[in-house]
């Protein structure tokens, strides 16, 4: 008989291999920019930062920034609980639509998705006349960047809650609800407690987009300094001014909020296999 072929597992020259060659890919394209970075932000020494990071204009970037994550954050987190428990739990028609819906923002640029709200609410949008009848003003303010920044961070939470709660399904749910519990209590006392990892997972996710969305916000925003921009926004206007020491610094910032992204979710992966683990057990004894 032919001898088979020895899988990956029984290859160790291919699989160190392949591991020396993602640890290099990852440590070109994930560590050394971000050493670089760090490098530069810190070239013109500590007060040099710290005069980047806390200039009036940086400042006000950073405020408008934390001030768009507290709306759109908490938003995109209801939106999503809702979105997933009407996916998971329900049988509808437009079901699977409202299922594609979701994932869209991800298949739309940006920019492009900064530009419709232009197109709806800018002075010669659809409803900019009725606009500035009223005195509102939507496009070049804040409620035009918050409008933005929820439409490309709509999935994250969603995503997250959607395969996690079709994967758990609904039979302690029934149980819940069977034995007198009401909707709140059910979803208080069941159904949160299931999900809350992958919540948390899908938050953390949505707040470092939210701080770092660059595209959509910078078609609506209009871009004036100390006012409109944000984050991302201020970092460009100061690499284009040839600030580059500033620009560095302030990216910093973002950066930080990247890597303990990273970390906190790492943090909750193990929690959540642990108590994979834990149930996986208590299951085994029960059933023994």
């Amino acid at each position: 008989m032919p001898r088979s072929r020895p899988g990956l597992g029984e290859a160790p020259a291919w699989r160190g291999l392949l591991i020396g060659a993602a640890l290099l890919l990852a440590a070109w394209l994930l560590v050394l920019p971000l050493l670089v970075l760090f490098v530069e932000a810190f070239s013109g020494g500590v007060a040099a930062f710290t005069a980047a990071v806390t200039n009036p204009d940086a400042a006000a970037a950073i405020r408008l920034t934390l001030v768009v994550a507290a709306i759109v954050v908490p938003a995109n987190t209801v939106f999503g609980v809702a979105a997933a428990w009407c996916i998971t739990r329900f049988r509808f028609r437009g079901r699977r639509l409202l299922q594609v819906l979701v994932g869209l923002p991800f298949s739309v640029s940006p920019v492009v998705s900064g530009l419709v709200w232009v197109l709806m609410f800018g002075a010669q949008g659809w409803f900019g006349p009725l606009l500035s009848d009223t005195g509102l003003r939507i496009v070049f303010a804040l409620p035009g960047i918050v409008l933005a920044t929820l439409f490309v961070t709509l999935p994250f939470v969603a995503g997250q809650l959607i395969p996690l709660m079709g994967a758990q399904g609904v039979a302690e749910e029934e149980a819940a609800l069977v034995l007198g519990a009401t909707g709140p209590q059910m979803f208080l006392r069941v159904t949160l407690p299931k999900i809350r990892w992958g919540l948390l997972q899908g938050v953390l996710l949505c707040s470092a987009r939210s701080m770092g969305e660059f595209g959509a916000v910078s078609v609506v925003s209009g871009r004036i300094r100390g006012l409109t921009n944000t984050v991302p926004l201020h970092i460009e206007v100061l690499y284009q001014e040839y600030d580059i020491a500033a620009a560095f610094g302030v990216a910093t910032l973002l950066a930080g909020v990247a890597l303990l992204t990273i970390v906190l979710r790492a943090g909750l992966d193990l929690r959540g296999e642990a108590l994979r683990v834990r149930g996986s057990q208590a299951r085994l004894a029960v059933a023994a």
